[in-house]
């Protein structure tokens, strides 16, 4: 890389924070990231972390958290200089820093393909990946995607410099990586069969389908020059030496990680086992089911009614430019052909994957979707190299991509911001409202000011455990129950209850106890939150009384 090329990269890793950082606590924790919120608390008061087969996926997010929480301890002191309980200290903001951490890596790492992509290439997949509404979104989002899209461009860069090196070193960091992705994330597998496919599927074409370049090699063997060199580079490569210590830095990395530091043995076995329900789910046995459109939808067209239209078509359409480029010999002047096909087939094999699996979730699409930023941004130089004679078509399609760039990062802020919840957001999949953020500022309200204060006895009742995200929320409070069903004996201090039950409490204690206030949690779904009579008035009592006008 150049020093104007690196300048450039960091100018648009710049960009990236800049539309990633702001406000990061303000948007509502969603159901999936209260869940690992919780599942880090455990990690970070000292009750240790075990893997759980069944849910939460695995451990890299938590431990991945743990500095980005050690270095909140030094921000968050009380102001009488008194530490605040570490539940209380541990802010979502905080943890959204984390993924947030690993997209940026995203744009970092993409020097070690600067021989594959070209350095107008890196410059143009660091741009999309900064601008990319879907990477702003999930940047922001504490689940373990951007973890698990970051350990495979890591897995995939270490490889290609060990290909063209050599280097033992990057065989290591490519095992490491790999041992990280299955740490990560079940889904892991997907990536690994797209990839296998994508080498296979590279070598097949490269030896029965000859490109224009290929026929021009010298003695007018084509084909065979073409497969020779790439046999001869592939004996030197595939040495057991390397090979072997790969393989045992991704062992080390996952048994590490998932017996938690040597304290659960389990943890190996249960990472297997995880297959089980996993694959469960995937064959249809889950609420998320939908068509195989969905991703799709979300990525090049989605327009809810009366809300904005939001497509990402530029980045795809570039994606398939590039690709079919590759495909039949062109390719950025520093860059590799050979390497843009293989993205190509990855990309879209693991398109594929996803989308012929019936269970579906927004976040899922970054994966091929990156795949498809690595081939947009390597488009950008073979565009600008046409034909001179082609200069004012050029310049209209590169002023076409700047309006069109542009309109990718207005689309970013949109997302991360004014539509942060809102539905018609293509990548909000039933999000907590913020409306809930006021039934929780009520329930501290009036706890401050009830005798025992947070120890009240707070009584939650949602079908199915559906109350997530409260049970991060209310985590100051010592005295939480959480009931799926309305229980024989429902009256605690303050009680929040799903409408969906029709508790009617207030009338069923002849008005001992008050229902005060009606909350949505998401979409049509909505809490009732009553309280004692004696702790209403007492806070009616005892609260500040507004100023006089």
């Amino acid at each position: 890389m150049t020093r104007a090329a690196t300048l450039g990269l960091l100018l648009i890793a710049a960009i990236a924070l800049g539309l990633r950082l702001p406000r990061l606590d303000e948007r509502p924790l969603h159901a999936d990231e209260s869940v690992h919120a919780i599942k880090f608390l455990g990690l970070w008061e000292g009750r240790g972390y075990r893997y759980d087969p069944d849910e939460y996926h695995g451990p890299t997010l938590y431990y991945a958290s743990l500095p980005f929480a050690w270095l909140s301890t030094f921000v968050s002191q009380a102001p009488d200089g008194h530490d605040q309980p570490q539940a209380s200290r541990l802010r979502e903001g905080t943890l959204r820093l984390v993924p947030l951490a690993f997209g940026l890596g995203l744009i970092l790492l993409l020097p070690l393909l600067r021989d594959a992509l070209g350095r107008g290439g890196v410059l143009g997949a660091g741009l999309f990946t900064a601008l990319s509404p879907a990477f702003v979104f999930y940047s922001r989002y504490y689940i373990h995607e951007l973890l698990l899209v970051f350990f495979t461009l890591l897995f995939l860069a270490a490889a290609w410099r060990y290909w063209k090196s050599g280097t033992i070193a990057w065989a290591i960091l490519s095992g490491a990586a790999l041992g990280a992705m299955h740490a990560t994330k079940e889904t892991f597998v997907f990536a690994l069969f797209a990839l296998a496919g994508a080498a296979a599927a590279t070598v097949l074409w490269e030896r029965w389908v000859p490109s224009p370049g290929a026929l021009r090699a010298p003695g007018g063997e084509g084909r065979r020059f073409v497969s020779r060199e790439w046999r001869d580079r592939a004996r030197l490569r595939l040495r057991w030496q390397p090979s072997l210590a790969a393989v045992a830095a991704a062992l080390t990395v996952s048994i590490v990680l998932f017996t938690s530091f040597f304290t659960n043995w389990n943890g190996p076995i249960d990472s297997v086992r995880t297959y089980l329900p996993w694959f469960g789910r995937a064959g249809g046995e889950s609420p998320h089911i939908h068509p195989w459109t969905f991703y799709f939808e979300r990525l090049l067209w989605f327009h809810f009614p009366k809300g904005p239209v939001w497509t990402e078509a530029l980045i795809f359409l570039l994606a398939v430019a590039g690709w079919i480029a590759a495909l039949w010999g062109r390719k950025p002047a520093d860059g590799c052909v050979r390497f843009l096909r293989f993205a190509g087939f990855y990309a879209f094999g693991l398109t594929a994957v996803y989308t012929v699996i019936p269970y579906k979730t927004p976040w899922c699409l970054v994966g091929f979707h990156h795949g498809y930023i690595l081939l947009a941004g390597a488009a950008l130089p073979i565009l600008w190299d046409l034909p001179r004679t082609w200069r004012g078509v050029r310049l209209a399609v590169f002023a076409v991509l700047a309006l069109a760039a542009g309109q990718l990062a207005a689309q970013a802020w949109r997302g991360a911001f004014p539509y942060a919840t809102d539905r018609r957001n293509p990548h909000v999949y039933a999000h907590t409202s913020r409306d809930l953020l006021r039934l929780v500022a009520t329930i501290r309200d009036i706890t401050r000011y009830a005798p025992r204060g947070d120890a009240e006895v707070i009584k939650v009742m949602a079908p199915g455990g559906d109350y997530w995200p409260l049970p991060w929320y209310l985590r100051q409070h010592a005295n939480v129950g959480w009931y799926p069903r309305v229980p024989e004996d429902p009256y605690g201090t303050l009680m929040v209850v799903s409408s969906s039950f029709e508790a009617e409490l207030d009338e069923r204690s002849e008005k001992k106890w008050l229902m005060i206030g009606l909350f949505e949690h998401r979409p049509r779904v909505f809490f009732e939150l009553y309280v004692a009579f004696d702790c209403w008035k007492t806070y009616l009592e005892r609260r500040p009384k507004p100023p006089d006008d």
